[in-house]
């Protein structure tokens, strides 16, 4: 399913990571399959060459998922860890942050949790609570929030927290972020009871009083939400690859047992209501597909606000497109679709996250019709 846009060395890649992906497939085991991702040299493929990355962006980044993914193993902490804390870092960080945290990033020895989202916030930025204040000497920081829905982080090294410092100038709160280790005293975390099946766990975070030293802080205090949505366009365009990859795979596994069930006189498959749902599946799929390509060559290209629409658009085209594809899926599949052995039934879950995280599909449709559409704001 390479496009014609990609280079031959983007398609290579992808055909790389698929014969990966084939060697692990569903049920994998999630150290083994980031281990040697790491060493292939996968997991770091868009970060900086000068600390151990592959020197490409979002467009080679979101191929190794999406190919993982279409194989039945996605790795979820691709999203945070390379995309958007890797991201952040190497655009923003000080050359400190960079050599601490790039190359093991990179070959997958470190990863990086991303914590934004809060119980009273949901997709509202401006309405975080997690603030940060100078500590008595000036020298240091003193974070307090909450934060939930967040991935990973008991396997996480830190987590690249979003907070609010206040603007000495104007009194208002601005976003800032704070790389803050595991194990620091009062960033206290506890899981949260998921139905979706999946190796990450979700957590609660209470920062109580975190103390961080200055250089906790990365990038420009006064940068704001240009730093914040360097990391929130990679999520999209990630969070699209994750879904592409989904829905290819219950696609696949739908067209294989459509090709040989057969009830009557010929394959299932050879029926128009089996088949016409599954072609319109493949052709949602290539769509938000290459849309997804452009926000990634857009964001590749330095073009943030370009990016940012399209990234938008393809995370929503993607989650559309993926639950579509899993629901067809287990329809063609009936009663087996349901079952175990052909593992398509967890997928109904999944599916859903992808339209509902890291935003919802209505704040996509409120970003579109005011920003794309020139239409009054509704929210």
């Amino acid at each position: 399913m390479s496009g014609v846009i990609e280079s031959q060395e983007n398609k290579d890649l992808r055909a790389a990571v698929a014969a990966l992906g084939a060697r692990h497939g569903r049920g994998f085991d999630r150290a083994a399959l980031w281990s040697e991702a790491a060493k292939l040299g996968y997991l770091g493929v868009n970060l900086p060459e000068a600390y151990g990355g592959g020197g490409g962006g979002m467009a080679e980044l979101s191929i190794v998922l999406e190919e993982l993914g279409s194989a039945g193993c996605p790795l979820l902490m691709m999203v945070v860890s390379p995309a958007i804390c890797g991201t952040v870092i190497a655009r923003f960080g000080t050359e400190e942050q960079k050599r601490t945290w790039l190359p093991g990033l990179a070959d997958g020895t470190l990863t990086m949790a991303f914590g934004i989202t809060e119980p009273d916030a949901g997709s509202n930025s401006h309405r975080i609570t997690t603030t940060a204040r100078r500590d008595a000497d000036g020298g240091g920081w003193i974070l307090r929030g909450r934060k939930v829905f967040i991935s990973g982080v008991d396997i996480a090294d830190a987590t690249l927290i979003v907070g609010r410092t206040e603007d000495a100038r104007t009194g208002s709160l601005k976003p800032c972020l704070f790389i803050v280790p595991r194990d620091t005293p009062g960033f206290q975390r506890s899981r949260i009871d998921m139905e979706l099946q999946a190796e990450e766990k979700q957590f609660e975070l209470v920062l109580d009083d975190v103390r961080l030293p200055a250089e906790s802080l990365v990038g420009d205090e006064d940068a704001g939400l240009l730093q914040l949505f360097a990391g929130l366009n990679p999520e999209r365009i990630m969070t699209a690859a994750f879904a592409i990859g989904m829905g290819r795979y219950a696609l696949a596994k739908a067209v294989d047992y459509a090709t040989t069930r057969q009830v009557w006189k010929l394959p299932i498959g050879g029926h128009q209501a089996i088949a016409h749902p599954l072609a319109q599946a493949h052709i949602e799929l290539e769509l938000a597909r290459l849309m997804m390509q452009k926000a990634a060559a857009l964001y590749d290209a330095g073009d943030d606000v370009g990016a940012g629409e399209a990234a938008n658009m393809a995370k929503y085209a993607a989650a559309e497109a993926c639950v579509k594809a899993v629901d067809q899926a287990v329809h063609t599949l009936g009663g087996n679709g349901l079952t175990r052995e052909y593992g398509l039934a967890s997928l109904i879950t999944a599916a859903r996250v992808a339209r509902i995280a890291p935003v919802s599909r209505e704040m996509i449709l409120n970003y579109v019709s005011h920003q794309s559409l020139g239409l009054p704001k509704s929210y």
